[in-house]
C-alpha cells in the first residue's frame, strides 16, 4: 500500500480510489504537514470533514497523550515522522471528537520518500485501539488517585479531581461502546 501511495504522489496524482474504500482511516499530507488527502473513515474516525490544505499533521480535532496530557498537532507523532523523515511504530494517542466524545488510536505515518530522498509528504493509517480496555485503564488510574490522598495532605483536592477527570473520561468511553 506504500509502495501505491509513493507512486501516485511522484506521479502527481491526486486521487486514491484503492484507499477510498478502505475501512481505514488513512490521509496524507505533503512535506510541510498540510493535509492533502483523506478517506472517508477519517471522517468517523475523527468526529469531522478534514480541511484539505488547511489542515495541519492530522485529521483530528485535539490530541492528548495516552496519559491525558494535551498534545500540540506540531508534536504529533505525523509532525514528527516528517521532521525526523522516519516511521512512528508503538505510539498510543487520544483524539478528541468534536462533539466530545474520545477515540484512543494506534498512528502509523511513514514519510513518502522520492527515489532520490527527497521528503514528498507522509502517510498515516490510524487504527482505533479504544474501548473497554481504555475506560479500565481510566477507573484504575482514578482508584490510583484516591489510595494517594490519604498519603499527600497537601494534595487531597488535587488528586480527587484528578479522580473525577479519569471517572468522566471512562464514562464517556463506556457510554459510546
Amino acid at each position: 500500500m506504500l509502495r501505491f501511495a509513493l507512486e501516485a504522489v511522484s506521479r502527481g496524482e491526486g486521487s486514491f480510489h484503492v484507499l477510498d474504500r478502505l475501512p481505514t482511516a488513512i490521509y496524507m499530507t505533503n512535506a510541510e504537514g498540510l493535509v492533502t488527502y483523506y478517506n472517508d473513515a477519517c471522517i468517523s474516525f475523527a468526529g469531522r470533514r478534514p480541511v484539505v490544505s488547511q489542515d495541519s499533521w492530522c485529521v483530528a480535532w485535539k490530541l492528548y497523550t495516552e496519559q491525558g496530557e494535551y498534545l500540540p498537532h506540531d508534536q504529533c507523532p505525523m509532525a514528527v515522522a516528517i521532521r525526523e523523515r522516519r516511521a512512528i511504530r508503538g505510539v498510543r494517542v487520544v483524539a478528541e471528537r468534536p462533539d466530545g466524545s474520545y477515540v484512543e488510536f494506534q498512528p502509523h505515518p511513514t514519510p513518502l520518500l522520492s527515489q532520490d530522498g527527497k521528503l514528498l509528504g507522509a502517510i498515516n493509517l490510524l487504527f482505533d485501539v479504544s474501548g473497554p480496555g481504555r475506560a479500565q485503564s481510566l477507573r484504575a488510574r482514578a482508584a490510583k488517585c484516591r489510595c494517594f490522598v490519604n498519603l499527600m495532605p497537601g494534595q487531597q483536592e488535587a488528586l480527587l479531581s484528578m479522580a473525577a477527570d479519569y471517572d468522566e473520561k471512562a464514562c464517556r468511553i463506556e457510554r459510546q461502546h
